[in-house]
């Protein structure tokens, strides 16, 4: 049964679930994980998870996420590097958040410099995350 694209024909790249918005999480803390699945699922997103740099870029090679929600610091590559290499590698760019408990104002202006979509310090509250997921997903 082939899945409709609005345009009354088939939707030639469809992704196994039409409609639903697909977020890649990818962060080495277990608990923000759980955290901010919890939340993201529970507003209909179907929520992936990568945890570490390397396997985030593998799997936005293998999933092709709607929005990418990246830890700067993380084991193997940290979040710059994959942000740079998904800024080089991509065609058509992809949403990318970055999270971190970093407070230096150089790091947000270097994440902004490489196209990032938004930057959000850690602790956050939950709504200002959601917020920023619908307003790039809408």
């Amino acid at each position: 049964m082939a899945k409709e694209n609005g345009n009354n024909g088939p939707d030639v790249g469809a992704k196994p679930n039409d409609g639903v918005k697909r977020i890649l999480l990818v962060d080495d803390d277990p608990e923000i994980i759980e955290s901010l699945r919890y939340a993201l699922s529970s507003r209909g997103y179907d929520v992936l998870v990568a945890r570490d740099g390397n396997q985030g870029l593998s799997m936005v090679e293998r999933e092709d996420p709607d929005l990418v929600i990246l830890d700067m610091m993380m084991p193997k590559r940290s979040g710059f590097l994959v942000l740079e290499k998904l800024r080089r590698s991509r065609p058509v760019p992809i949403r990318i958040i970055m999270i971190t408990a970093n407070e230096g104002s150089r790091h947000k202006a270097y994440a902004e410099m490489l196209g990032v979509d938004d930057y959000i310090r850690k602790p956050f509250a939950m709504a200002r995350l959601v917020e920023s997921v619908e307003r790039l997903l809408a």
